[in-house]
C-alpha cells in the first residue's frame, strides 16, 4: 500500500488545518495507523496514532487540539488540527503501522505567529 498525504498549507496561529492520508489499498488489516512530524534540525516525533478498533494516542503538545481518525471505507485516515500554535511547524507524515514499515511523501505545515 502507498499512502499519500495532502491538507498542510499555512495558516495562522490559532487557525485550523485538516490533513488527509489516502492509501492505495485497503487500510482495514492495518492495525495502527498514525502521523508524526519533524520540525527544521528536529527528530520525527509521533503526533497521534489510531487502531483499528478506534483507540487513539495523542503527544501531550497537541492533545485537546488534534484529532485523527480513520475511513476505512474510503482506505483514509485524517488529522485534524485546531488551535494550531507556531511549534506546530513541521513537515507532517502519515504512516502505518505501530513500528512504520511505510511512509507517505509528507505535507508541510507552517503556523505563522
Amino acid at each position: 500500500v502507498q499512502l499519500q498525504a495532502s491538507g498542510g498549507g499555512l495558516v495562522q496561529a490559532g487557525g485550523s488545518l485538516r490533513l488527509s492520508c489516502a492509501a492505495s489499498g485497503s487500510i482495514s488489516s492495518i492495525n495502527v495507523m498514525g502521523w508524526y512530524r519533524q520540525a527544521p534540525g528536529k527528530q520525527r516525533e509521533l503526533v497521534a496514532a489510531i487502531t483499528s478498533g478506534g483507540s487513539t494516542n495523542y503527544a501531550d503538545s497537541v492533545k485537546g487540539r488534534f484529532t485523527i481518525s480513520r475511513d476505512n471505507a474510503v482506505n483514509t485516515v485524517f488529522l485534524q488540527m485546531n488551535m494550531l500554535k507556531p511549534e506546530d511547524t513541521a513537515v507532517y507524515y502519515c504512516a502505518a503501522g505501530a513500528r512504520p514499515w511505510r511512509w507517505g511523501q509528507g505535507t508541510q505545515v507552517t503556523v505563522s505567529s
